[in-house]
């Protein structure tokens, strides 16, 4: 059943909305009969007749700088081989949206009918005038050699066959850093490597340029170890074979060996094998999803190990997303007529180089680690590291041009590291990040309002992912109903009805405590144990008796309503005087915190000070520094209306109680984004360096006057409200949430309960339903692998 769930929801995710991934959204204004004749005739001609005169200069007059092919015949799809270019199209939308995602390249991904290896480089070369860059995917061996070879010969633009190159470029950094701790030189060290694929073979070769010698390596394939007297070896893998032993085995080549490089199939290696290693061993097991050892299994076997998998739940991760998006960039940016080998070594040189400088915080967060530094644990960079365009990037232009094939030569360094960086978006990856933190420490979840299929459905995929343990509150029978109806697995989910028979004794267990909370504001015993009943006072009385970590609720209620018995019940932090409503609008340049959107209508200066810290406060807990705008329609003094004077004395309070607080006010709107009005008109402000990421506005109409109108005309995503200064985790949905919002809040709550309960619930999970649904569905994918 797990199966056909997760099928039906990636089925789901590639068709709701408009189908596939990606879509082409104009660059330029297109919206007059004006905007019509520049784009296309008769102004179109212009550009044209300066191409024609100088074809440079279409790096200047369309995207072509900017743009990707990535090309496939479908022929080696993931794991499913040859299964036609139409149904690898999936994953070359996939392969964009990570260019995308990461590195700000556009892509227009190109399935071929064609296996003639030939005819797919006439066609692909025929295409070198649309692009910018080749990035060649999923294109089977041996012809994937011949392919990307004559490409690289033949065309004037970047070309990389990633299913190549990827592997040992990042598996390269992680070598280096690897060898250097454990005290090795890279000339004298002995590997054995099992896989003689396109990756293994590119691996070796990339190695061998870092100093490794030829005849220090063993490698196997199906047929055994690539030894010197086979006839069956094309030149390159003769170029790494063994003149030892014919008939050597691999847990003989194991022996003494310093290195081992798998890049085959799981669990090939024994930890006794792992044990016959030479002292201080280095073992990159890379075969997914099961590596040819387990983590658990080498690292017990000996403790002087360093260990890799191409793994997410294990350190030291070789993942190809590290390279290729900031090849790519780095590429482009200089114009490159290839990618060379001094370019891909520049990449595993940066890639070495930052694992060894400090992380940042964010990476800290994200990864749920308090000081992530160099060491057996640590040899390459997070995927989620944000320095990896900024750094990677670079070192390849440079590269590039000091191999003589840049064409656009970078002249002024530090303004480009600055434009990469703005080209993601301050902290563009938060949700990854969150999402990456929730699964390190998911935590349980009370969903108040489980009868709605929207919920359950969410439910079912933040146990799925990991990023939560989910309690459903509702009537069992009628959400089972739900469920069924809607192919929704609740298998491991428990479901608590608050007003079923055989809770009498955990009603009047939260009546009592319930009661003395509130005797003297208004509330009586019989009150007390009425109010159990529902659902979302339940839910709340879960977290405040430890039964649960956070609180989902709101999605079909209004919103004083949800409000109301959380204060009531779990109360405010200590020193909050009053709770505060918070967005968090996703946009291109990066997330921006708005605050307060839905509490307090018309805050005091004080209330309005208050409320800021609240919101600064929650961004460094998501490892963001607080860049932050408060708003007026008056800059500073040139209005003395009551309101005005309010923000300003609020600017000045919080000042007062955070003086290091980057913040400033009263200010338009206009000028918290246009540095060079804000520069030429106010240089002593504080917001003059780097972008505003938080808004707090004057009153309540404003904040939820601005969050709506960017969320429906501006078509950003808003995340909340959140709800900032109560003691315990309680998020309240929107009217109408989607499925996708309500997991956003999930991670939300997660993240906040990391922070406001100290209790591990680990243990208590490993005996719960919960766990035998994990064990189940993680036994599942390895199947489904």
């Amino acid at each position: 059943m797990q199966k056909e769930l997760r099928r039906q929801q990636a089925l789901e995710y590639h068709a709701k909305g408009r189908p596939g991934k990606i879509e082409v959204v104009p660059t330029k204004e297109a919206k007059t009969q004006r905007d019509l004749s520049l784009a296309y005739s008769p102004g179109v001609a212009e550009p044209c007749k300066e191409i024609s005169q100088d074809p440079e200069s279409v790096y200047k007059y369309t995207a072509k700088g900017n743009l990707v092919a990535v090309i496939s015949n479908g022929t080696a799809v993931l794991g499913l081989g040859d299964i036609g270019p139409e149904a690898g199209k999936p994953v070359m939308e996939g392969k964009g949206v990570l260019f995308k995602i990461f590195a700000d390249i556009d892509v227009f991904d190109i399935e071929i009918n064609e296996k003639d290896p030939e005819k797919f480089v006439q066609i692909v070369k025929s295409l070198e005038p649309t692009f910018g860059g080749i990035n060649l995917e999923d294109i089977k061996a041996p012809e994937c050699f011949y392919i990307e070879q004559t490409l690289k010969k033949e065309m004037h633009i970047p070309v990389m066959h990633d299913d190549q190159h990827g592997t040992a470029i990042i598996s390269s950094a992680a070598l280096i850093n690897a060898l250097e701790l454990q005290g090795k030189k890279i000339d004298r060290a002995k590997f054995v490597v099992n896989g003689a694929g396109a990756a293994a073979i590119a691996c070796v070769l990339l190695y061998e340029e870092l100093g490794a010698k030829p005849e220090n390596f063993i490698l196997f394939d199906r047929k055994g170890a690539l030894h010197s007297e086979r006839t069956d070896l094309d030149p390159t893998k003769k170029h790494f074979a063994t003149t030892k032993k014919k008939d050597i085995t691999l847990e003989e080549a194991m022996k003494g060996a310093d290195v081992f490089i798998g890049l085959s199939a799981g669990n090939v290696v024994s930890p006794e094998m792992v044990k016959s290693m030479a002292k201080n061993a280095i073992v990159f097991a890379m075969a997914n999803p099961d590596p040819e050892i387990s983590w658990e299994a080498a690292t017990a076997a000996r403790k002087d190990i360093i260990m890799a998998t191409g793994r997410t739940d294990y350190p030291n991760q070789v993942n190809n997303v590290l390279g290729f998006p900031y090849i790519f960039r780095g590429a482009l940016d200089v114009r490159a007529t290839t990618i060379n080998e001094e370019m891909k070594m520049a990449a595993v040189r940066a890639l070495a180089e930052l694992a060894k400088t400090p992380v940042p915080d964010i990476v800290n967060m994200a990864y749920n680690e308090k000081n992530i530094s160099f060491g057996p644990n640590y040899i390459i960079p997070k995927p989620l590291d944000p320095r990896l365009i900024s750094t990677v990037s670079p070192a390849v232009a440079r590269a590039a041009m000091e191999s003589g094939v840049a064409k656009h030569p970078i002249e002024d360094w530090e303004r480009y590291t600055a434009e990469l960086d703005r080209r993601l978006g301050n902290d563009n990856q938060l949700f990854r990040v969150i999402g990456s933190k929730a699964r390190k420490d998911p935590k349980r979840v009370v969903f108040a309002e489980a009868d709605n299929v929207k919920i359950l459905k969410a439910a079912q995929i933040a146990l799925d992912d990991g990023i939560a343990y989910p309690i459903l509150l509702g009537e069992e029978r009628k959400i089972r109903t739900i469920a069924f109806e809607n192919h929704i697995d609740l298998e491991g989910i428990p479901i608590i009805d608050p007003r079923a028979d055989d809770l009498e004794a955990k009603r009047q267990e939260y009546a009592e405590i319930y009661f003395k909370k509130r005797q003297r504001r208004g509330v009586n015993q019989y009150e007390a144990y009425k109010s159990m009943r529902d659902r979302i006072r339940f839910a709340c009385m879960m977290t405040e008796t430890g039964e649960a970590d956070a609180v989902i609720g709101g999605l079909t209620r209004n919103y004083p309503e949800t409000v109301r018995p959380a204060l009531q019940v779990v109360g405010k932090e200590p020193g909050v005087k009053k709770i505060a409503g918070m967005y968090i609008v996703l946009t291109k340049q990066g997330p921006l915190f708005l605050a307060d959107t839905t509490v307090n209508f018309n805050p005091t200066s004080e209330e309005l000070a208050d409320i800021t810290l609240m919101v600064a406060k929650e961004l460094r807990m998501f490892g963001i520094t607080p860049r932050i705008a408060m708003l007026s329609y008056s800059n500073f003094g040139t209005s003395n209306t009551p309101e005005a004077i309010l923000v300003r004395e609020a600017r000045e309070i919080v000042k007062q109680k955070s003086p290091g607080l980057i913040v400033d006010g009263e200010i338009q709107g206009i000028l918290a984004f246009n540095k060079e009005i804000l520069r030429d008109n106010y240089p002593f402000s504080e917001l003059v360096h780097g972008d505003v990421n938080t808004l707090i506005f004057p009153n309540l109409s404003a904040g939820n006057i601005a969050y709506n109108l960017l969320q429906e005309v501006g078509g950003f995503d808003a995340i909340g409200p959140i709800l900032l200064g109560l003691k315990r985790p309680v998020h309240i949905l929107q009217l109408g949430s989607s499925v996708r919002s309500i997991i956003n809040m999930v991670l939300i709550a997660v993240l906040d309960a990391q922070h406001k309960t100290s209790s591990d619930t680990q243990e208590e999970v490993k005996k719960s339903p919960w766990w035998k649904r994990l064990k189940k569905n993680k036994e599942a994918d390895v199947q489904d692998e």
